[in-house]
């Protein structure tokens, strides 16, 4: 049995039909990895019977209540500085986890620089790969998540821009070290890749294992709750508070003149005028991108000797691809 400690944190809004159809199955991989763990439920304000079906239905789990709805990267957090294990299990409440999920994951922490694993998410409805590991890439100063791959074999451990919120095992004194997830990406969307591509940058590692299967739903909480065109000005707002946060000082003038160039113009010309909203709440958050680049600065400058750009990201994570890959674009 591994000494290791694993803190699974879920956040949930409205979720209880969702709980009672996956949680059995979270236990089940839990209780077969043979590691010793714990439970938080971070609801968010729930207005259904999420928190009185999971107190009668799993009292060992522990329930932080949120007053009002304060979005995932909050929940999370809420989770996160209240866990007590070495590693933290990320947890969306639609993901149901196969039965030897973790087997194949805890080695990873054996090295040092690991900061997390995520296992590989399929489609629950037609078992389709949704999620893989992810290849950085370049578009102008752009930094590109849109292509994937799956590695062939599992002789060399498969490198990923980022780890999914949905399903990442993280080590949790790392996790605690970076502040947790940035709540200027609330309520959703990016706070993931931003938390990576942190890591990435204080030089330690976020590994993907093909031999952990989960099954998705499908972000059935988002877009049951947000009318489409608030998920896209949401998204393409998070894109942009991302690159806002992680380029250099003397790159950000070329960002927002490609951001309006490249990115609002153009939707603009086609009748996508929400991006109009995605732009001025952007704008509207300076002051907080401001802050969370101060805040990443003095992290890396006190983390690590020497810090990287998203261009070091890059290349080091195309430096240690697998020779053989499956491609994917999406």
């Amino acid at each position: 049995m591994s000494t290791l400690k694993i803190s699974v944190v879920l956040p949930n809004f409205n979720g209880k039909d969702l709980l009672e159809s996956f949680l059995p199955y979270t236990f089940e991989a839990l209780r077969n990895s043979q590691v010793d763990f714990e439970f938080i439920l971070v609801d968010d304000a729930s207005t259904d019977e999420s928190v009185p079906w999971t107190k009668s239905s799993y009292p060992e789990i522990k329930i932080i209540q949120n007053s009002s709805n304060r979005g995932f990267s909050n929940s999370c957090n809420c989770g996160i500085e209240a866990s007590q294990g070495d590693l933290v299990l990320l947890l969306n409440s639609d993901i149901r986890l196969s039965p030897d999920y973790f087997q194949n994951q805890l080695k990873y922490f054996d090295d040092e620089d690991t900061f997390g694993v995520m296992g590989k998410i399929l489609n629950s409805h037609n078992r389709e790969l949704e999620i893989g590991a992810k290849i950085p890439r370049r578009s102008g100063i752009f930094l590109k998540s849109d292509i994937q791959y799956i590695p062939k074999t599992a002789e060399s451990w498969a490198p990923t821009l980022f780890l999914s919120g949905a399903n990442a095992l993280i080590d949790r004194k790392k996790l605690i070290a970076l502040g947790g997830l940035d709540e200027v990406f609330s309520p959703f969307y990016a706070e993931d890749l931003d938390l990576s591509v942190r890591a990435w940058r204080m030089g330690w590692k976020c590994y993907f294992e093909k031999e952990s299967v989960c099954y998705h739903l499908g972000s059935k909480t988002i877009k049951s709750n947000n009318p489409n065109p608030r998920i896209k000005a949401t998204y393409f707002r998070n894109r942009m508070i991302f690159h806002a946060i992680h380029l250099e000082p003397n790159q950000l003038n070329s960002w927002k003149l490609q951001t309006l160039v490249l990115d609002v113009l153009p939707k603009l010309l086609l009748g996508k005028f929400w991006i109009l909203t995605s732009y001025r709440e952007m704008i509207k958050l300076w002051p907080q991108i401001k802050k969370s680049r101060q805040q990443l600065s003095e992290i890396l400058q006190v983390q690590s000797n020497h810090p990287l750009t998203l261009e070091d990201v890059e290349q080091e994570i195309l430096y240690m691809l697998p020779k053989s890959l499956e491609l994917q674009s999406i």
